[in-house]
């Protein structure tokens, strides 16, 4: 049986709209707003393993990530933040989840990454060995999602176990 010890969330659609229309840091944006489900789905899970985000943002340090998540109510049930000004590594890198994965002190199949893209979340985590949950409205599946979900409210890790 496996133990899920933390969890990893894309930031971008994800848990946050990322508006293609807007540039720049988030936290500087006119408009920002939660993904449906996210705040709901985050308040169950941070009672249950500590939760982290992992994104590929360019431009914002972990203050300024910090500052667009305290804009929608996210930041009070995250650990932490995993991001290129952080870890020196982007998500692109093969390096990324291990570099995460290691940060934390566990296992690959410990972690489990979730997000909304299949190239840039679910594949690269699932190479490195973690388990995946893809937040999808599609009623496809993907050989490397574990689990698919609609939103974050119905994510049950337990099915992941």
């Amino acid at each position: 049986m496996i133990t899920i010890k933390a969890v990893l969330f894309d930031w971008g659609d994800t848990l946050m709209v990322d508006y293609p229309q807007f540039s720049g840091k988030m936290c500087d944006w006119p408009k920002v707003e939660a993904v449906e489900g996210a705040l709901e789905g985050l308040k169950r899970l941070s009672k249950h393993c500590p939760l982290y985000l992992a994104t590929n943002a360019q431009e914002s340090t972990v203050d300024d990530i910090e500052l667009a998540l305290d804009k929608v109510g996210l930041r009070p049930y995250l650990s932490g933040i995993f991001c290129k000004s952080e870890l020196g590594v982007d998500k692109k890198s093969p390096e990324f989840y291990p570099a995460i994965v290691k940060q934390l002190a566990l296992e690959p199949h410990q972690v489990v990454m979730v997000g909304d893209s299949i190239v840039k979340d679910i594949s690269p985590a699932k190479q490195a060995g973690l388990p995946t949950v893809w937040l999808s409205n599609s009623d496809l599946s993907h050989p490397d999602a574990d689990l698919v979900v609609p939103n974050l409210t119905v994510l049950n890790l337990e099915l992941l176990t």
